[in-house]
């Protein structure tokens, strides 16, 4: 697609005649503009197969059609007419591809044959499935050591290959699991068993239905999880209050024009979302949350002093919570100069916002990224759950916190054990089931898998699903790393960068989609995803496969088992293949979570995987719900530079992860370009800079090495002072390594210390 570069604002709404023509667009663009849309009819149904985008759950199937504009997307690029052929490798070598942008990488389309690195030629060539499982095996039989291999899982995995992937890689000898998860919500997983005892979510759909105040942090859900849109909009129109936190004023947070809405499109009307709408400085999260918490605190002093209502919840907090005078202490201790500084917001709106909070009766609080994605993102996310507990939100009707997970299963796959710090009680019954000796030892997650390549202390990577050296930081460094393994795999179905960043020997290995028919010994089967509110439910698609050569991913893994283990495995990996039931059995016998698993995922919507804080059972150390202390209120001591910016990294809307649709991010007015950095014109001014101008953005290193992006043009947009933003994963390379959650392990990919230059040579607009 051509799309002439240019900058100008976008007027209309979210979502409407906007999202059609562009869902229309990419369809035209795959070459299945007729048959796109049949397979589109089955997406989110109950005989159909699950998104294969975000991982919002879906409604009660009240309409004819149930999927977004960027589920529309995934589905194009999925169900493309094109073919990335062995042909296409002969012709192109790898050094060539590397020039390629990542939009034409994807662009070529579906894999269709199992290809192995030739070095000879710099070329990809075929190669026969068995060989390529035989490959894989004498690596990692030639390791002196298991933990000299990692094994990375996409969101993308269903449970099934999920758990399978996690029992041949621990009868193989390791708990290297390094993970998408690593690189967005792991501050939740880590963060709230802290605060209460589970690491997801306590809310379901149908408690927006219900509440009467919502409160979005660091969350821009028209292009990240456009299905919660509807929601949003049915939650405004009947009158909940909807308070926004977020650096940009994202489109879909202002207004939104249902596509499923007759009248709205007819009348080219739309709904407003927030009734106020707080532009956070970027790093300020927990400025703004010490705020509006401090406020409650003051409201409730003043109202048990005069005997009136009180606003915390003391019921709930003695009978469920511990830890509450301390929090106190640190919020009547914390300076109201300080808050408006860090969080970049007037007392004045922070305490509007308190009072909206104060008079929501059942509030939800849902946060993303924004929040996560921070040098403290662990503790970020405790005090979203401190907010909630202030005033009894968990545990109840139409409210709780709402974590939005990115990919469709990134949850469920960690809750089938893919993870590298694996529970005494989980390996015990994983062992148990199988009569294997699970490692004990923690194991990689992304950041340690990648301090390993460089080190040289890992040599095999293997990779179901993802573009792993795109989606990473600090691309000098780790991409060198990644250069250095004896053996990279990636398990996949588009042609992507990580395919040409790669080891001595490589592989493709191409699987089926989402949208495709899968096809074993006992009939087609199904697999089963977890959303982001915990509901287990079936996929199974109609799609003829885009090559007779493609397997399905427990297949491969199977495959990989059987040439490594050989007969030292004691799993029937060919009967398991052969009938995903079975899988499910064994899930459901290391996982009582997952009682009458079959039968119940059986049934249309699916069912939900109980979570003890939502009935207000806490698994803590404690035995309650635990409010725990942020100490400061700053992300880093850059923070106060005087010279520094601080970077946030984002999507486009033309974006899903690193799968770029187009070059174009039509709600920010940017299009045919991703070269771009958002900075407001105060700091323009102070730097002496204007609209289009080519400036350099560099880290603040602290390691003394130089991480630089070069030639960004800069575009006046409203944004907080102190703050600039720019497109994931062009701006990876400036996130340092070391730069992350030291709990979670979570890149810091939503607050770089940064300065901006002039660049030495302007280019053209």
């Amino acid at each position: 697609m051509s799309t002439v570069k240019s900058i100008r604002p976008y007027h209309s709404p979210a979502g409407g005649w906007g999202a059609l023509k562009a869902m229309g667009t990419a369809l035209a663009e795959q070459d299945i503009a007729v048959s796109g849309m049949a397979t589109l009819s089955r997406m989110n149904q109950p005989d159909g197969f699950d998104c294969p985008g975000c991982a919002w759950p879906d409604p009660k199937h009240t309409s004819s059609f149930e999927y977004c504009e960027n589920g529309g997307k995934a589905v194009a690029w999925e169900a493309t007419a094109k073919r990335c052929t062995p042909e296409f490798f002969a012709q192109h070598s790898v050094t060539e591809l590397l020039a390629w942008p990542d939009f034409e990488l994807e662009m070529v389309g579906r894999l269709t044959h199992p290809m192995r690195y030739d070095a000879a030629s710099d070329h990809y060539v075929p190669v026969s499935w068995e060989d390529a499982f035989a490959l894989i095996g004498r690596h990692l039989n030639a390791l002196p050591d298991p933990n000299m291999a990692d094994f990375y899982t996409s969101g993308r995995t269903s449970n099934e290959a999920a758990f399978l992937y996690q029992l041949f890689v621990r009868e193989y000898g390791t708990n290297n699991f390094p993970d998408c998860s690593n690189m967005c919500h792991e501050a939740t997983s880590v963060g709230l068993p802290k605060s209460l005892g589970v690491g997801k979510g306590t809310v379901l759909l149908e408690d927006f239905d219900h509440a009467d105040g919502i409160f979005i942090f660091g969350q821009n859900p028209g292009t990240n999880s456009p299905r919660m849109m509807t929601s949003l909009r049915n939650a405004s129109r009947r009158g909940a209050v909807i308070m926004s936190f977020n650096p940009f004023r994202e489109r879909a947070l202002e207004r939104f024009q249902s596509p499923q809405n007759p009248v709205e499109m007819a009348t080219l009307t739309s709904t407003p979302i927030s009734s106020r709408l707080f532009q956070v400085r970027v790093g300020g999260d927990v400025a703004l949350l010490k705020g509006i918490m401090k406020v409650l605190v003051e409201a409730d002093d003043a109202a048990r002093a005069a005997e009136k209502r009180e606003v915390l919840d003391w019921d709930f907090i003695r009978g469920h919570t511990t830890g509450i005078e301390a929090l106190m202490a640190d919020l009547r201790a914390t300076a109201w100069e300080g808050i408006e500084r860090k969080s970049g917001l007037s007392q004045d709106d922070i305490r509007f916002a308190a009072e909206a909070y104060m008079k929501a009766e059942k509030a939800i609080i849902v946060f993303g990224m924004g929040i996560t994605q921070h040098r403290r993102g662990t503790q970020n996310v405790q005090q979203l759950a401190n907010l909630a507990l202030l005033r009894g939100h968990i545990g109840r009707a139409g409210a709780g916190l709402c974590p939005v997970r990115g990919h469709s299963n990134v949850q469920g796959d960690r809750t089938v054990g893919i993870t590298e710090v694996p529970t005494e009680a989980f390996l015990s019954r994983l062992d148990a089931r199988f009569g294997i000796k699970s490692p004990r030892a923690p194991g990689h997650n992304v950041v340690t898998s990648l301090e390993g390549m460089i080190s040289g202390d890992v040599k095999v990577f293997f990779a179901m699903g993802g573009n792993f050296v795109a989606a990473v930081p600090d691309w000098d460094r780790t991409q060198a790393g990644m250069r250095k393994l004896d053996l990279t795999v990636h398990v996949s179905t588009k042609l992507n960068r990580s395919h040409l960043v790669h080891g001595r020997d490589a592989l493709i290995l191409p699987c089926l989609g989402r949208t495709e028919a899968d096809i074993q010994a006992t009939g087609p089967q199904s697999v089963t995803v977890e959303d982001s509110m915990s509901i287990v439910h079936a996929s199974a698609g109609r799609n003829q496969p885009a090559s007779p050569h493609l397997k399905s991913e427990p297949a491969i893994i199977a495959g990989v088992a059987r040439a490594t283990l050989g007969s030292r495995s004691v799993v029937d990996w060919e009967k398991l293949v052969g009938d995903y039931d079975l899988i499910r059995d064994d899930i459901e016998a290391v996982f009582p979570i997952f009682q009458g698993f079959n039968d119940r995922v059986r049934v249309p919507g699916g069912f939900h995987l109980t979570s003890n804080a939502r009935e207000r059972v806490w698994s803590t150390e404690s035995g309650k719900a635990n409010f725990l202390v942020f100490d400061g209120l700053g992300e880093d001591p850059h923070q106060d530079n005087p010279e520094a910016l601080w970077l946030t990294t984002v999507r486009s809307h033309d974006q899903y992860n690193t799968t770029l649709y187009s070059n174009s991010d039509r709600y920010r007015g940017v299009f045919g370009q991703r070269d771009v950095v958002f900075l407001n014109e105060k700091e323009m001014s102070r730097r002496e800079l204007k609209a289009d101008d080519r400036v350099d953005l560099i880290t603040l290193s602290t390691d003394g090495v130089e991480r630089i992006v070069r030639g960004f043009k800069v575009v006046p947009y409203s944004f907080p002072d102190g703050s600039c933003a720019a497109y994931y994963p062009e701006t990876n390379p400036l996130i340092p390594l070391y730069l992350h959650d030291p709990t979670s392990f979570t890149p810091s990919s939503k607050g770089i210390p940064i300065r901006i230059v002039r660049s030495a040579e302007q280019t053209g607009a």
